[in-house]
């Protein structure tokens, strides 16, 4: 069977996209969408992906009407948080440690959620 390799974007609606792009670069460091062909999009290092359906009616995500999520791994939860802090980005961090590592959750300026995963070290 044919499988696909990894997700080749994200595609979402927001109310102002050039802004929320500039958010998502200044304190994420996500590269805009290249305007040309000769530049190159933003590039994830390769890790885990997790594909995960929710019910219809979780919580999870925060509003009702907030139809997706995405999950962001990160090298370091402390110095990511701190840079976010400074920045005036309230930070959420989930204070437990899990099997899987950290997490942290933060929101757009157009209110969607975002989760920050530290991976734990295997070992």
């Amino acid at each position: 069977m044919e499988k696909v390799t990894g997700i080749g974007g994200l595609f979402f609606r927001a109310k102002d996209p050039a802004a929320l792009a500039a958010w998502y670069e200044e304190h994420l460091g996500v590269s805009r969408v290249p305007t040309d062909y000769d530049t190159s999009p933003w590039t994830q290092n390769a890790g885990p992906t997790v594909f995960a359906p929710f019910s219809e009616n979780t919580d999870y995500f925060g509003r009702p009407e907030q139809a997706w999520m995405i999950n962001f791994r990160i090298d370091n939860m402390d110095a990511m948080v701190a840079q976010l802090e400074a920045a005036g980005i309230e930070v959420e961090q989930d204070q437990a440690e899990y099997p899987n590592g950290r997490f942290a959750r933060v929101y757009d300026p157009e209110g969607n959620p975002i989760e920050l995963w530290e991976p734990a070290t295997p070992g």
